[in-house]
C-alpha cells in the first residue's frame, strides 16, 4: 500500500510541472530580439576571450 502511494506522487510530479526547456522555448519565442542580442554578446565574449588565451600563451620562438 505504501508503494502505490510513492509511484502515485511522483506521476503526479512528473505531469504537474512542465520541463525547463519547454519554458525557455516559450521565453525565447516571446523575447525573440532580447535573446538574439544576448547570443550575439556571449559569442563575441567568447571569442574574445578564445583570442586573448591564445594570445598570452602563444610561444616565445626565438630568431
Amino acid at each position: 500500500m505504501k508503494k502505490d502511494l510513492s509511484s502515485n506522487v511522483s506521476i503526479k510530479k512528473n505531469t504537474s510541472s512542465p520541463s525547463f526547456v519547454k519554458l525557455a522555448m516559450k521565453n525565447m519565442v516571446r523575447k525573440g530580439g532580447q535573446s538574439l542580442v544576448h547570443l550575439g554578446l556571449t559569442a563575441f565574449g567568447f571569442i574574445i576571450f578564445i583570442v586573448l588565451i591564445a594570445s598570452i600563451s602563444r610561444p616565445n620562438i626565438p630568431n
